[in-house]
């Protein structure tokens, strides 16, 4: 695993509200860089192997979105749950979650994960290549701070979930003022 400084540079497919399309999936593409997500900006980003998986659903982005207010409080623009999932598994995700703070970022092809070297192979759990689960918090897309879950490797037989948390990343963000 490699110590990444900045972010890379992807350019990722989105899905954006436009009620000019009409029906019952008023959405259009939208392609977002990088430099759009992270430049000029402090954010903060957390990835998880998948959408609708337990503990992705039930702690991970549930406490995000609770302490989202208190996280922005300590000078964060934005908060970002990344995942190897498309789009429209990320809108559904969050449609049913309730959650409606935290930006929901897709990296459907798992380039943006494949670059920062967080692309684990799943394949014990019938996930295939998906993220290890870590957050960062980033500035004007340096890495400033970076947690990352122990026991990164493929197959890897548990799904650890200490140091990614909300709670982690707070207490850091309150460190630094």
């Amino acid at each position: 695993m490699a110590v990444i400084e900045a972010v890379p540079d992807v350019v990722f497919k989105t899905r954006v509200r436009d009620e000019s399309v009409g029906g019952e999936n008023p959405f259009r593409w939208q392609d977002r860089t990088t430099q759009e997500i992270f430049g000029g900006k402090r954010i903060v980003l957390f990835s998880l192997p998948g959408a609708f998986t337990p503990t992705c659903s039930s702690t991970h982005l549930p406490r995000y979105e609770e302490l989202y207010d208190e996280i922005k409080a300590q000078g964060v623009d934005e908060i970002i749950c990344l995942s190897v999932n498309d789009a429209f598994v990320m809108f559904q995700w969050g449609k049913n979650l309730g959650a409606s703070k935290v930006f929901l970022l897709p990296d459907g092809n798992g380039e943006f994960t494949r670059k920062m070297g967080m692309l684990v192979d799943k394949a014990n759990l019938g996930f295939g290549m998906r993220s290890w689960r870590y957050s960062m918090c980033v500035n004007d897309g340096k890495v400033e701070k970076m947690f990352v879950e122990p026991g990164y490797a493929d197959n890897f037989p548990e799904d650890p979930f200490e140091v990614s948390d909300a709670d982690t990343m707070l207490a850091y963000l309150k460190e630094g003022k």
